[in-house]
């Protein structure tokens, strides 16, 4: 596995798209725009005692007809809740409230500590909006919600039961070869940690759907994750696989912004 594939260059985004190293501040600022422009913009919602067990919670303007949660990504190791906060848009205008958490990175938490935080956030969340819950992540993210719909999930009966759809974009679902990668100074993943926390090595949680999105401008490694978890998972549960045209790692998170959207209309609309 070592010899054959450059695993650090598998997983380096921002080297193929041209113009990505604008991106981050790009991204901080059309979110602090949009938190500006929406006054009901709830931040730093507390779900646990470390500085990063925060969410925000954007509200429609009307009652909300469920809670979405939209977990970022940054291989667990970068990033920020306060990046993202315009990808609520999309959601937002369909009605629904959007909880963005923050999480603690690797190396000062595991990944398996890192799960249970996002448990932690979807319940509070799930505790302050009423109704259905699905679950958006990219990239890390990605991961992460699947996590969530995963047999071994932590989500308690109650709330796994209001769990509509997951929403999986860019997903990382084998974790494996980051074994052979310098990210994994910081991850400190074993095989055994690697086999526990990868989604295409668990069962989903029973009456789970999960929408698998990518792009086909990404990595060949996020193409082979995304079909790989699609062939593993469609016998066991409701699984849709979507390449879409065009879009990057980075350009496909736009759709979310869209109430009109291709992505969108896959987290609300039945199939």
């Amino acid at each position: 596995m070592q010899s054959a594939i450059d695993w650090n260059d598998a997983f380096r985004n921002s080297a193929y798209i041209p113009g990505s190293e604008v991106l981050p501040a790009l991204w901080a600022r059309n979110a602090e725009a949009y938190r500006a422009s929406q006054p009901g913009f709830r931040e730093n919602i507390a779900y646990g005692p470390n500085l990063r067990e925060r969410f925000d919670l954007v509200m429609p303007d009307r009652a909300p007809e469920g809670l979405v949660v939209f977990v970022h990504g940054g291989y667990w190791t970068e990033c920020d809740k306060s990046d993202w906060s315009d990808l609520a848009e999309g959601a937002r205008a369909r009605g629904w409230a959007m909880a963005i958490p923050g999480y603690t990175l690797a190396p000062e938490a595991s990944l398996a500590e890192i799960t249970a935080q996002i448990t932690a956030a979807i319940i509070h969340a799930a505790s302050l909006v009423a109704g259905p819950i699905r679950l958006v992540g990219h990239s890390a993210g990605g991961h992460l919600v699947t996590r969530m719909i995963c047999d071994d999930s932590g989500l308690p009966n109650e709330i796994a039961a209001r769990l509509e759809r997951t929403l999986s974009i860019s997903g990382l679902y084998d974790l494996r070869p980051f074994l052979y990668t310098s990210l994994n100074d910081a991850l400190g993943l074993s095989m055994d940690m690697a086999v526990s926390e990868s989604p295409c090595l668990h069962l989903p949680r029973a009456g789970a759907k999960l929408t698998c999105w990518v792009g086909a401008g990404e990595r060949p490694e996020f193409l082979r994750q995304t079909q790989l978890m699609a062939l593993l998972w469609c016998v066991y549960t409701d699984l849709e696989f979507v390449i879409e045209p065009e879009q990057n790692h980075y350009s496909i998170l736009a759709g979310l912004k869209d109430p009109s959207s291709a992505l969108i209309r896959a987290l609300f609309d039945d199939r």
